[in-house]
């Protein structure tokens, strides 16, 4: 069998491992609450700020592959990469860690009454719109991304294109729909 089979193969098992273990650790961030001495909530911003970062590098990767450098859309792919496990290590330890912010949630008590709830009425189907798409769409593009990027690792770049063509857009679309569910919920966190 080819060398760049068999890695592919091994490196497939490890990205299924991953997104598997990546599951089951947000399901249950919601459910378990930790107090580890620190407030974490100074993160969110933070997340925004990774995301919105990735998906300016996620351009910059298109720009350069279109352009036909390689190399640098390489390096941007990498960055890319790195900036989302930096987001997703840090997205668990905050939801691990810290309370839920309610949309809509104005005097911060974990409740949403039915002022608060009138208050945000429409806006607050929109902003769960927008969070259930863009969950669902990072959950389900997660094996695919570390899936494209292993097609690149082990040299397969015509399966690597054939998949990124798909994998890239939705990506792209997290890490902007990210910042902006990020910026609807701003005015709820303490």
């Amino acid at each position: 069998m080819n060398k760049n089979l068999v890695l592919e193969k091994k490196l497939n098992t490890v990205a299924y491992i991953l997104t598997f273990v990546v599951l089951i650790l947000v399901g249950l961030m919601r459910r378990f609450k930790f107090d580890v001495g620190i407030d974490f909530g100074f993160l969110a911003p933070f997340h925004a700020s990774v995301n919105a970062l990735t998906a300016l590098v996620l351009i910059l990767g298109l720009y350069f592959i279109k352009s036909k450098n390689m190399e640098m859309h390489r390096r941007a792919m990498i960055t890319a990469l790195g900036l989302s496990v930096l987001f997703l290590l840090s997205y668990v330890i905050y939801h691990f860690t810290t309370p839920e912010t309610l949309f809509g949630d104005a005097n911060h008590d974990g409740v949403l009454d039915t002022q608060e709830l009138s208050l945000v009425s429409g806006s607050r189907t929109a902003y769960l719109t927008l969070l259930f798409s863009h969950i669902v769409l990072a959950a389900l593009s997660l094996p695919f991304i570390l899936l494209t990027f292993i097609r690149s690792y082990t040299n397969q770049f015509e399966r690597h294109k054939k998949l990124a063509r798909y994998v890239f857009p939705v990506w792209l679309y997290v890490a902007i729909t990210g910042p902006i569910c990020y910026y609807f919920l701003m005015p709820y966190y303490k």
